[in-house]
């Protein structure tokens, strides 16, 4: 069961990276292949692409951050400055909190429709996120994708895995 929603914000960065929601999720109950039992994610705000990172430790989280960091940084010549919320207050970080969800939810699904081992859930993850930036959003009037990488993305190559 879900907790009540929690009436946030509700308008979006004005552009790509000034503002990212980022949440470290785990332990899961099963390691992933690799010894992943954690993963922390990064969502810009104005067009809702995300980013997932798997990890075996909590505490890698900021070692992730200066890869994410790097990774955007030199793609798009932009900074990042650091905002935080105080722990324990999940309702302050609300598009996180929903990303994980919803990757999650995808996860448990693509694995119920497989034989594969559930140490195979990281692949999956990794598969979600990548879906997510491909589909359309209510939130954004285009994919996350199109508005990040300034082209469509090609659907063709999607597969069934298991």
């Amino acid at each position: 069961m879900t907790k009540k929603p929690f009436m946030g914000q509700s308008t979006l960065a004005s552009g790509l990276l000034d503002l990212i929601h980022s949440d470290v999720c785990g332990p899961l109950n099963t390691q992933a292949r690799g010894g992943f039992s954690y993963f922390i994610t990064f969502t810009d705000d104005h067009s809702r692409y995300g980013y997932v990172y798997l990890m075996r430790y909590k505490s890698e989280a900021f070692g992730r951050f200066k890869e994410f960091r790097l990774e955007v940084e030199n793609q798009t010549e932009n900074g990042i400055l650091s905002q935080w919320t105080p722990p324990g207050t999940p309702q302050l970080n609300g598009v996180s909190e929903r990303r994980n969800r919803t990757l999650l939810d995808m996860v448990r699904s693509m694995m119920s429709f497989t034989e594969l081992p559930l140490s195979f859930w990281g692949y999956a993850l990794e598969t979600a996120a990548k879906l997510l930036n491909m589909a359309p959003s209510e939130t954004v009037a285009q994919t996350p994708y199109q508005i990040w990488h300034g082209q469509t993305c090609v659907l063709q190559v999607l597969e069934s895995v298991g």
